[in-house]
């Protein structure tokens, strides 16, 4: 969404593939769109399930397959764009990026991928296991690694060869809009945000396996609340339905609002002077553009990833964080409070961190142009 909103124009049209549930909820800009295939959840990091329909794993796949292929065969690209899996799930995108080289050589195929994707050992077992670094080097025009070289430097650490690196940018971390102090200051009066006191946003992303960062937070208000902090729980739409309810039982003693989704996130962390999050790629990015301050516990299964990004960001004292297993009421009460009482310390950094993303990309678009290699662009 962050890229389709920066990319739209009057001589461009942006279509999404998307297994999102969610994708419906969000306000698409002018000359976007987006075609709705059957979402996956991820069980193990080979494995996946159906998540809304009970289908055979399977069946979904090929159902996403042939959708994805009959999208491009009919929208005919410019510009196809890849986010994250190289070959999708389970290889769904081979055959449209087999497709688009040997019917559509005009269409720039590039791969988006995060900053970190997992461990380095388990990328490089994954991709020699799929023969992802051959695709990369046949099938694709261009990489994109939507982060920093100097942060983590995807290359070196999951083997890209020669051939593939000359090909191979680091875009810079994606930004996303700006929230002026008026929207801040209206949605701290919304959420009952008093003169004087904090406001704590605590948002789980997705929210499939974030129950027990917000479970421990309840625990540790239920014990002893935090003086002058107003909370805001975001679950994530993901979370299980018997867990938001337990939840919600327990904040409303506690005077605390609880959302299972929040459709401008921005808004709402730019609000916050503290953001409590398990550092997704696309939390941390909605973060740092409004920069604030940050606590991240992230997971370390089924991947590493941020794990692996939490300790990135916080050597350059951009966020603070605590492990998935040290996660205790007593820790996170420490945390908070060190936190709180020295909001400068975490500020400072951010203000010197830049989020080019989108800059970038808009740059390399225009050189295709230049190039004559996208006439136009869709």
């Amino acid at each position: 969404m962050s890229i389709a909103s920066n990319l739209r124009a009057d001589d461009v049209n942006v279509l999404i593939l998307t297994g999102s549930p969610i994708a419906g909820r969000f306000t698409l800009p002018e000359n976007v769109d987006f075609v709705r295939i059957p979402g996956m959840i991820k069980k193990t990091n080979d494995e996946y399930r159906s998540l809304s329909i009970r289908i055979n794993p399977d069946h979904a796949l090929n159902i996403r397959k042939s959708i994805i292929l009959a999208t491009a065969q009919t929208f005919e690209p410019d510009l196809f764009i890849v986010d994250k899996e190289p070959l999708g799930l389970k290889k769904e995108v081979l055959p449209t990026l087999q497709w688009l080289k040997q019917n559509s050589p005009g269409t720039r195929s590039v791969l988006g991928l995060r900053d970190i994707m997992d461990d380095a050992d388990v990328v490089r077992r994954d991709w020699h296991h799929k023969d992802v670094y051959r695709h990369l080097d046949d099938l694709y025009s261009e990489i994109w690694v939507y982060g920093r070289q100097d942060v983590y430097d995807a290359v070196s650490e999951y083997g890209i060869p020669e051939s593939v690196q000359a090909k191979t940018f680091f875009t810079g971390y994606l930004p996303r809009r700006g929230v002026s102090a008026t929207v801040a200051a209206k949605t701290r009066k919304k959420f009952g945000v008093r003169t004087g006191q904090k406001m704590l946003v605590l948002t789980t992303g997705g929210g499939g396996d974030g129950f027990k960062m917000m479970d421990v937070y309840l625990e540790m208000l239920e014990q002893e609340p935090l003086d002058d902090v107003r909370s805001v729980l975001v679950t994530g739409p993901f979370m299980p339905m018997e867990q938001r309810r337990e939840l919600t039982r327990r904040a409303r003693p506690l005077g605390i609002k609880i959302r299972p989704f929040y459709p401008c996130m921005e808004e709402l962390f730019a609000a916050a002077d503290l953001v409590v999050s398990m550092g997704g790629y696309n939390t941390v990015c909605e973060i740092l553009s409004q920069g604030t301050v940050s606590l991240i516990i992230p997971r370390d299964r089924p991947r590493k990833e941020q794990l692996l990004r939490a300790r990135a960001l916080k050597s350059r004292g951009l966020v603070d964080c605590i492990s998935w297993q040290e996660l205790d009421r007593k820790k996170l009460r420490q945390k908070i409070t060190a936190i709180l009482d020295d909001l400068d310390r975490y500020r400072l950094p951010m203000q010197g961190f830049c989020l080019d993303g989108i800059g970038f990309i808009k740059k390399r678009l225009q050189e295709f142009r230049r190039n004559g290699t996208l006439a136009r662009l869709s």
